[in-house]
């Protein structure tokens, strides 16, 4: 499964919000510094989607706000 994820780093809280195109926007509290940002948005995806944690890639815009995730 591929998903499109919008990542909002250093919102006042964590979470995740699915749009009807099948988009999500996930707010995280971590900054992006060190791919701490990354880390946590792979943490909270495994925990919506109830899937391990190593089964998540970001196959796309590790270093941007938009990101391709895979399962």
């Amino acid at each position: 499964m591929k998903y499109q994820v919008i990542v909002k780093p250093g919102s006042s809280q964590e979470k995740i919000i699915e749009t009807a195109t099948g988009e999500l926007t996930v707010y995280l509290r971590a900054k992006p510094h060190d791919g701490e940002a990354n880390t946590v948005l792979i943490k909270l995806l495994a925990k919506h989607f109830k899937v391990p944690k190593t089964s998540i890639t970001i196959t796309r815009g590790a270093k941007s706000r938009v990101k391709i995730i895979e399962f």
